[in-house]
């Protein structure tokens, strides 16, 4: 069985899209099949334009990126999960997105499957591992083998040292650096690996 990677992620501008980009070619650089998708934006359209940068974000990735579906989750065996902070929690429009797996939960639909975690945030101490650590609680719910950065490469290191998952701090409103966008990139090679040891 080949390993197929699901990365699900909302971005509001741009910079966790860019994390889940590196995400995805990590996985695909150890040999994984992958599915990008986004959650739906749920803020109103005025509260978008107020902000050029979410409004530019959101007009360039509307055609680009596919919007999450269940059958993205059934179709994996690994899954990456991204957001920015929100008071130290996901965002909701990840968060609702999650919220409507109960029926493949209740059918055990993500038993056994590794799955890691990334974010971003304004500042260094944005609430990153507080999110990423929320995240976690439902992959325990799930029953998923949570798979974290860990300090296992110096790429971690170097992107600031967050061993629970990869994680940016945007400042005002910078894309992630080269530091960052390479440990995504590991993060989920490593998690594609990992799920081909499973496979045996």
């Amino acid at each position: 069985m080949s390993v197929r990677v699901t990365v699900i992620y909302y971005s509001a501008t741009g910079s966790v899209h860019r994390l889940a980009e590196s995400v995805a070619d990590g996985a695909r650089a150890a040999g994984a099949e992958v599915r990008l998708r986004r959650t739906p934006e749920l803020a109103p359209d005025a509260a978008i334009a107020a902000n050029p940068v979410w409004q530019a974000h959101v007009d360039a990735t509307k055609d680009s990126v596919r919007t999450a579906v269940l059958e993205d989750l059934e179709w994996c065996n690994a899954l990456a999960l991204g957001t920015p902070t929100r008071f130290g929690t996901p965002a909701a429009q990840l968060k609702q997105f999650i919220d409507s797996t109960g029926g493949l939960w209740q059918a055990g639909g993500f038993v056994d499957k590794p799955a890691t975690t990334f974010t971003s945030s304004a500042n260094n101490h944005g609430g990153q591992e507080s999110t990423i650590l929320a995240l976690n609680n439902v992959l325990y719910h799930w029953g998923c083998i949570i798979v974290p950065t860990g300090y296992t490469d110096p790429l971690v290191s170097e992107a600031g040292g967050n061993p629970y998952g990869t994680s940016w701090a945007s400042g005002a409103g910078a894309l992630p650096d080269e530091a960052t966008v390479s440990a995504a990139h590991y993060q989920c090679k490593r998690l594609a690996a990992i799920a081909a040891r499973l496979q045996g």
